[in-house]
């Protein structure tokens, strides 16, 4: 293997980068050894995560709220568990062990379930809140790979999360176990998220702002062409003069609906260059002749993220906006949606 010199600066020692494919190989190593962890996370999955589940539930349809707590990584991961929950409907908080005990406590109520988080099962910081805990009478469940651990044995319920080895060469970095405890967080959110049948526009209320709050929130009506830009036409009209109201509008679809602007179909400039090919006359014909009937449509009032599905299900650019009543209002371009900052 050849190797690269580098000096560092002034107190740092000499170093060997070695070159891209150790770079790439020790990398590879690493994330084989996290999902072997998450494999083994997975076979050890079983009754007791069920029954922190239901314990879960009980305590928010109570009333209560899920209450994390850990030190250091796992109380990194923790905060990020919480969040996680907070933002799918389960409310939940994250609380540092140590702050707790200097008066943070105030934010447990007996209602509450705290889940306590920590590999070892024995971090010094976590294990004397718990007797403060317990006064509250605040039931716990533990997190931990030690099942035998003293925070095991403070906690009426212990979720086991075993992993083989950490991915640091010392097998002392939480690595691993850091990743395996992430994704067991999410598994308890996405699980009580469905059993709380927590659906989209109840996300859209916690989400309002951001890309993910813009496509949630905004409506088909926010981001349509309507008026001049939305071009229509009725039975009756040349091609060619579809096209010139096409063309105006700068728009690669025209609607042609009837006299109270029920939606009849639809035409594009992909059906005009598919027709002319086989009928040099196709500008003189009637739109109601060469149009496509029953065209993809959609409610003005529905969600602006539906597009998106609808544009890439049938493979179209250009979908029709409807009323309620079914009349034509708008139109949706493909191309207009970027600027929305939808997609």
């Amino acid at each position: 293997m050849s190797i690269i010199n580098i000096r560092y600066g002034k107190g740092m020692k000499d170093a060997c980068v070695p070159e891209s494919g150790s770079i790439l190989e020790r990398a590879r190593a690493v994330l084989d050894c996290e999902i072997e962890g998450l494999q083994a996370l997975k076979g050890e999955l079983g009754e007791a995560f069920v029954q922190l589940v239901r314990v879960s539930l009980e305590t928010l349809r109570g009333g209560g709220k899920l209450v994390l707590c850990g030190v250091g990584k796992s109380g990194h991961i923790s905060r990020k568990i919480a969040a996680t929950l907070a933002s799918t409907g389960s409310r939940a908080i994250f609380l540092h062990p140590v702050e707790a005990m200097h008066g943070d406590l105030g934010g447990l109520a007996a209602g509450d379930l705290l889940l306590a988080v920590s590999y070892s099962g024995e971090t010094e910081e976590l294990l004397g809140v718990l007797p403060a805990v317990k006064r509250l009478g605040v039931k716990v469940a533990a997190v931990t790979g030690m099942v035998d651990s003293k925070l095991a044995a403070w906690a009426e319920l212990c979720v086991p999360m075993p992993v083989p080895k950490e991915a640091c060469p010392f097998n002392l970095a939480p690595t691993t176990t850091t990743t395996a405890l992430a994704a067991l967080g999410d598994a308890l959110a996405m699980v009580l998220l469905e059993q709380r049948r927590f659906g989209l526009n109840d996300y859209a209320l916690l989400h309002p702002a951001g890309a993910i709050g813009r496509s949630i929130t905004m409506c088909v009506k926010d981001c349509m062409r309507k008026g001049d830009t939305a071009p229509r036409v009725k039975p009756g009209m040349s091609v060619r003069e579809a096209l010139l109201k096409m063309t105006a509008a700068k728009s690669g679809a025209v609607a042609v609906v009837d006299e109270e602007e029920k939606l009849l179909g639809i035409f594009t400039d992909g059906d005009f260059r598919r027709g002319i090919t086989e009928n040099e006359n196709m500008l003189q014909e009637k739109i109601e002749g060469v149009m496509t009937r029953n065209p993809v449509s959609i409610e003005q009032n529905r969600l602006a993220v539906e597009i998106l599905k609808l544009l890439e299900k049938r493979k179209i650019d250009d979908v029709l906006v409807v009323d309620e009543q079914g009349r034509f209002v708008g139109l949706v371009d493909i191309q207009d949606m970027p600027k929305f900052k939808v997609m």
